[in-house]
């Protein structure tokens, strides 16, 4: 039978029970346990995938084509597995379940209520991933913070399984602040005593309490937290700020988080932590040999989470090149004609991001056609891949109206246009091109190189599309369409062979990408970003252009 254990935060949001979840997780997996997590999120909205990410950052997409919290990201990226549309529920989806079985007539005539009806569906999907007997262990992390009134359902939930399952197959760790006064030179820990206290209140009480601190908790503070909060001084962890989130597990492992946590669930066979591959990729990140600066051209770029998996994608490639990247966010409203040069200038590579919208639009394409004309590696995803085809055919081809028909509807030379099986579809929520398509590359390409092999799969979240139409005029011209879906035809690649390294691709490698398996479009990126800067620096001789 799986083990469960949940995650609730207290004091404040934004403090990183995604990355001690997962972190917990890993250890685990570490000592050979099956562990997997999943994310509750308090709001209405059914899943985030219309959210504005300046409101909850960027929309994960998994291979099932579930559009949900950037969290799932973390959590792939830590464990190396994929997640699914069960990792992620919402309170939206919860209220919808239950409604639609009301309208069914499924409560037979019977008052649905918050209590039982909600919380027993609340509770249902938090089983759901250890009934089938793939997981030893479940991991769940409760969003928001323990006092919101929207997150009361899911705590009650887990008052209930804390007292319907047995002692040793649950447990509650709540992550809260320590906050430190600089005025006074202490640490204080009566945030720390409301925060359980508003959870006791509600009938969680946690076994384990991580702090997150700026300064060393001593042991009378440790013995003083322990006794307020009713948990073991042991039970009590330091979660001290560190350099990156990768250096979490082994900060946790150090803390016996792990150990503790398999005492109290009375697990009793594991083997000592395998995190070899964890440690060399750290020693990478930690000690480069090399830097580069890559331009990030978005509209978000205020937020970073709003590109998280992008950024994190980048510390995976750059580790496994032995070179720290240093990421340029440059907003694509500030670039012009005028400017290009000089806010580009110094770049080793450009990367322009997706997203959605007019806004920004010309900055980007004239960003790309710096990098074109310049020389400048470039890589775009999903729609700084179309804003690519969009450049190419305004400059080469001379389609001086070329657009796309998100942004302009009425363009004469649509060569972005809207999927035919999008155009019938009204609603917004869930209804793009979502989750995990294959993809056929063309022999020799850029492309086949980069992955090795002709037939690659990667995660879809957009609407719009190259326009087919147009392909043979963009081949005449040296643009080489080098991917496409096999069933549809759609074009999912393109890149210039004539360019030292130019790639868009309309899928989002970034999602798949993970500390043991980096994708393999950003390694090389970067390892191209590397070469480019070298040659500019005059420390190497000036590379080839690439074959067709």
């Amino acid at each position: 039978m799986s083990k469960y254990i949940f995650v609730t935060g207290g004091v404040t949001s934004s403090l990183g029970k995604g990355i001690i979840a997962a972190s917990l997780a890993k250890l685990l997996q570490a000592r050979g346990l099956r562990a997997t997590i999943q994310k509750f999120d308090p709001y209405i909205n059914v899943d985030p995938g219309t959210l504005n990410p300046y409101e909850h950052g960027e929309c994960f997409v998994t291979d099932d084509g579930a559009e949900t919290d950037l969290d799932l990201g973390h959590y792939e990226r830590f464990l190396n597995i994929p997640t699914s549309q069960a990792n992620n529920v919402t309170t939206g989806r919860i209220y919808q379940t239950v409604i639609n079985k009301e309208r069914a007539g499924d409560y037979l005539g019977k008052t649905v209520q918050v209590v039982p009806h909600i919380t027993d569906e609340i509770k249902r999907r938090m089983l759901l991933l250890g009934q089938n007997g793939q997981y030893d262990v479940v991991i769940t992390e409760i969003g928001g913070t323990v006092g919101d009134i929207e997150s009361l359902p899911f705590i009650e939930a887990v008052r209930q399984l804390q007292w319907e399952l047995p002692e040793e197959d649950c447990l509650v760790v709540h992550l809260t602040l320590i906050p430190y006064l600089r005025a006074a030179k202490e640490l204080k820990t009566k945030p720390t005593q409301h925060s359980v206290r508003l959870l006791s209140q509600e009938g969680v009480h946690p076994d384990i309490i991580v702090c997150r601190t700026e300064k060393p908790l001593n042991f009378e503070l440790r013995r003083k937290i322990a006794l307020f909060c009713n948990v073991k001084t042991e039970a009590v962890i330091e979660a001290a700020d560190a350099p990156t989130i990768y250096e979490v597990p082994l900060a946790m492992m150090r803390e016996k988080l792990d150990l503790i946590c398999l005492k109290k669930l009375q697990i009793t066979e594991y083997k000592e932590p395998e995190l070899g591959r964890w440690k060399e990729f750290l020693d990478k990140l930690k000690y480069p040999k090399a830097s580069v600066s890559i331009g990030l051209i978005g509209k978000y770029v205020e937020l970073q989470d709003a590109y998280k998996s992008i950024l994190e994608a980048f510390v995976h490639a750059g580790a496994l090149n032995e070179c720290k990247v240093n990421v340029v966010n440059i907003h694509s409203e500030h670039i012009t004609e005028t400017n290009a040069a000089e806010k580009l200038g110094h770049l080793d590579g450009l990367l322009v991001a997706p997203g959605f919208g007019l806004r920004g639009i010309e900055g980007k394409i004239t960003a790309i056609q710096y990098a074109r004309e310049s020389g400048l590696p470039f890589f775009g995803i999903c729609l700084g891949m179309q804003m690519a085809v969009i450049e190419f055919a305004r400059h080469v081809l001379g389609l001086a109206n070329a657009h796309s028909t998100e942004m302009m509807p009425t363009t004469t030379d649509p060569v972005i246009d809207m999927m035919e099986e999008q155009k019938k579809i009204k609603a917004m929520g869930g209804t793009m091109r979502l989750g995990a398509y294959p993809c056929e590359l063309k022999a020799g390409s850029l492309a086949e190189k980069i992955y090795g092999s002709n037939n690659i799969s990667e995660r879809h979240r957009h609407r719009w599309e190259f326009n087919s139409g147009y392909a043979e005029a963009f081949e005449k011209h040296g643009m080489s369409l080098s991917g496409h879906n096999p069933e549809t035809g759609l074009v999912e690649v393109i890149e210039l062979p004539s360019h030292p390294f130019f790639i868009g691709v309309q899928y989002h490698p970034e999602l798949k990408s993970t500390v043991e398996a980096p994708a393999p479009l950003f390694v090389s990126f970067v390892a191209a970003a590397k070469e480019y800067g070298e040659n500019k620096a005059g420390t190497k001789p000036a590379a080839k252009k690439q074959e067709a």
